[in-house]
């Protein structure tokens, strides 16, 4: 029997580890890849208090040393569902059950692909999922945004503060973002549209190259020179084993605490609902769900 078991190693996961442990809690967390969070597929990290520039594995590799060093077990293994039996909940793994008195489900998101060719192999290096993560890298170059979404059209306001163009590929003939953010894009001076479009391949070597487009309607196809390609084909949380209040996009709903509709069961990252998912207020969250289970499993309020 566990105070708490920590589902997902990622900067979520492990804060809440390192800070279970310094409440004393019996914890572990439960991994089933060796290095986990989106972070670690980001060649450079640059907005992470402390790091000037650091290479995401390196940085996740530091938090789960930092983890390890504090005295906090990670154990590889894949969660298959969670079940809320009151004060006791059953976590079942693809390695057997564990109980605990509590549990943090921190297991992330992952961003849909496109699933073309190039995607991949070119994550990373030019090909990217986050305009806060690596803008930057792309001052004064030419980057692709795919979308039509709040997030998409979000993200390319933000990247056209920073880069020379950014060419907005969509495949409809209209954007689905609010209203406001679709004036905003359509003022831009350095944002084109091509509109019932999509990308049907990313060219490179070391990096992004150029991208094949195909118009969907005249079934034209061309290629573009470009720096970067980033993708808001949307976002999936990694929540489908618990059954908890989730919004329509299934992330987890919590509170400020980090409460989710099940008590002793709490949520923290990218797998719930929040307006910003970096690894800085992933970290935030790690550590605000630790001292909610602690609070819980002991009874002990540490407010004012």
């Amino acid at each position: 029997m566990y105070d708490l078991v920590i589902i997902g190693g990622g900067p979520a996961g492990l804060s809440a580890g390192i800070y279970a442990i310094r409440y004393g809690l019996d914890v572990i967390v439960l991994e089933k890849n060796e290095i986990s969070g989106q972070i670690a597929l980001t060649e450079i990290v640059e907005n992470y208090p402390g790091f000037k520039s650091i290479n995401g594995m390196e940085l996740m590799e530091k938090f789960k040393e930092h983890a390890q060093d504090a005295g906090v077990t990670i154990q590889s293994s894949e969660v298959l569902n969670v079940k809320n039996e009151g004060k006791i909940k059953i976590v079942s793994t693809d390695s057997g059950e564990l109980e605990a008195k509590s549990v943090i489900i921190a297991t992330g998101a992952s961003p849909q692909h496109l699933g073309i060719p190039g995607e991949e192999e070119l994550i990373g290096k030019g090909v990217s999922y986050c305009a806060t993560c690596d803008g930057p890298f792309f001052t004064n170059l030419n980057v692709i945004v795919v979308g039509g979404g709040d997030s998409a059209i979000t993200d390319a306001l933000i990247l056209s503060k920073i880069v020379k163009t950014v060419s907005i590929v969509h495949r409809r003939d209209s954007l689905r973002a609010v209203k406001i953010m679709q004036e905003r894009a359509f003022s831009a001076k350095n944002i084109e549209f091509f509109w019932d479009t999509v990308i049907e391949k990313i060219i490179g070597s070391e990096t992004v190259e150029k991208v094949v487009l195909k118009n969907l309607k005249t079934d034209e196809v061309k290629e573009m020179k470009i720096d970067g390609v980033f993708i808001y084909v949307g976002i999936q949380p990694n929540t489908y084993f618990v059954d908890i209040d989730k919004n329509k996009s299934g992330f987890i709903i919590t509170n400020a605490r980090m409460e989710t509709s099940a008590e002793g069961i709490y949520a923290a990252g990218d797998c719930r609902e929040t307006s910003l998912r970096q690894v800085v207020t992933a970290a935030s969250d790690g550590a605000m769900a630790a001292l909610s289970a602690y609070e819980y499993v002991t009874g002990v309020w540490s407010g004012t």
